[in-house]
């Protein structure tokens, strides 16, 4: 497995796979790995000819300085990991590469961008976006994966990678769970032992949520129920529940075949967040 940690040193590492006509999969992490992380190798090792995974904790997708100083950064277990599941090369990149003196270009992704995530964190998908492009055009891959539990990412990188033109296909990965239904996520490493014993709460009532408006129930009690039951499994403060378009992420009031069920709530200090697809019982 190839190591690049310098941007010069990119393109030289990848021209010989182009050059044999070889396709590129793109696994861009913030690192701190777990096994939803590998799955997206694997994954992108089963839709490509060569895979190359990018480390990198975006200093423009924090609103908040203690946030990114508390982001776990566990490099060396990470590259085990991905030599490991067979990553091709992967890329280290720093801010000062990404964002060298004088850099003044931001990417903002309207509508879709503007709702939940980024109404409770402003600007963060302008950090998404923008370094997500800076990493596709470093790269240029074939095409990127991605994992569906930050599914409003997802539905941003989508529609930035449709109105840009950019020739790359955008695969989403279904969430990777623990046995007790927690999605996994680099943050969960922040939680404490009772934490994290209680946190699945937010996986079980999502799923009742998505049941029951499946089953033709009415949106708003089955969110109501939702919140009512994170509130009593001490989630707090949620920041929303919500049942959404999964493309647009406008809500909606009933069932749609495309609806997602979303949610992000705090469990003492930590931010969980985790969607559900929503099926109709009658199929």
């Amino acid at each position: 497995m190839q190591i690049v940690r310098e941007l010069s040193d990119l393109a030289p590492a990848l021209s010989p796979w182009r050059e044999a006509g070889e396709k590129i999969a793109l696994v861009p992490t913030m690192g701190a790995l777990h096994a939803g992380h590998i799955a997206l190798v694997d994954a992108a090792r089963s839709k490509a000819d060569r895979v190359v995974a990018t480390i990198f904790v975006n200093p423009l997708q924090f609103n908040d300085q203690g946030d990114l100083d508390r982001y776990p950064r566990t490099e060396e277990a990470d590259l085990a990991k991905l030599e490991a599941a067979g990553c091709d090369a992967v890329w280290l990149p720093t801010p000062e590469q990404l964002y060298p003196e004088g850099f003044a270009t931001s990417i903002s992704v309207k509508g879709v961008s503007e709702r939940w995530e980024g109404g409770h964190r402003p600007r963060h998908f302008d950090g998404v976006a923008t370094v997500v492009a800076k990493l596709f055009i470093a790269c240029m891959p074939y095409l990127a994966i991605f994992g569906e539990k930050d599914w409003q990412q997802l539905a941003v990188i989508r529609r930035m990678t449709i109105d840009l033109g950019l020739p790359i296909e955008i695969v989403g990965h279904p969430t990777v769970r623990e046995g007790d239904g927690l999605a996994m996520s680099s943050r969960n490493a922040l939680l404490g032992g009772g934490e994290r014993r209680a946190a699945p709460a937010l996986a079980a009532s999502l799923n009742r949520a998505a049941g029951r408006i499946g089953d033709g129930g009415d949106v708003g009690a089955a969110i109501a129920e939702c919140v009512e039951a994170l509130r009593g499994a001490s989630f707090g403060p949620i920041d929303y529940v919500a049942y959404v378009d999964g493309d647009t992420l406008e809500p909606l009031e009933r069932f749609q075949p495309d609806g997602r069920l979303i949610a992000a709530a705090f469990f003492g200090k930590v931010r969980l967040i985790d969607n559900m697809r929503v099926v109709s019982a009658t199929g």
